[in-house]
Order: structure tokens, then C-alpha cells, then sequence
């Protein structure tokens, strides 16, 4: 049975961060990079999200491992020493 085109032999796991910024002063704007995907947000909110994804990437490497190689915990880790903080939900 002949394989579909569409499916490639040597596909990755799937492991991205995406970032949304929720605030606009009218501009699109979008990157890409190595694992991460950065939609929205003013200069300013985007600038911000692009250099914690860069940094993360940057660390990872440092560890010598891959988004998807790293446990939820290893990545809160990581997350954290780039100045992210997991924002818990109120319960009231």
C-alpha cells in the first residue's frame, strides 16, 4: 500500500507555544520561529512574548532537548526562569 503524499515518513511530534497578545494598537502582526507562533498584541506586547520564546528555545538548547522531549513540569521550570508565571484560576 503506497503512502499518502500528504504524510511525511520522518514527521515530528507535535509540540508548539502559542502566544496571543489580547491587547492591539492596529496592527497585525505575526511570527514564526522554531517551535512558537506569536499572533497579536502592540509592539511592545509582541516584542515581549517573541523574546520569551527565543529565550525558552534558547534554554532548551542549553539542555540539549527539544519542546516535546520536555515534561509539563520541566517546561514550567523553564517558563519560569524567563520570567513567566502560570496564572491559576480563581475559584470563587
Amino acid at each position: 500500500m503506497a503512502k499518502s503524499p500528504a504524510k511525511k515518513a520522518s514527521a515530528k511530534p507535535g509540540a508548539l507555544i502559542l502566544g496571543v497578545g489580547l491587547d492591539s494598537d492596529g496592527h497585525k502582526r505575526v511570527t514564526k520561529g522554531p517551535n512558537f507562533a506569536l499572533v497579536g498584541g502592540t509592539k511592545e506586547t509582541h516584542a515581549e512574548m517573541t523574546e520569551k520564546a527565543v529565550k525558552i528555545n534558547e534554554k532548551l538548547a542549553k539542555r540539549g532537548k527539544q519542546l516535546h522531549e520536555v515534561s509539563r513540569e520541566e517546561f514550567d521550570d523553564i517558563a519560569h526562569e524567563v520570567g513567566l508565571r502560570r496564572n491559576e484560576p480563581n475559584n470563587n
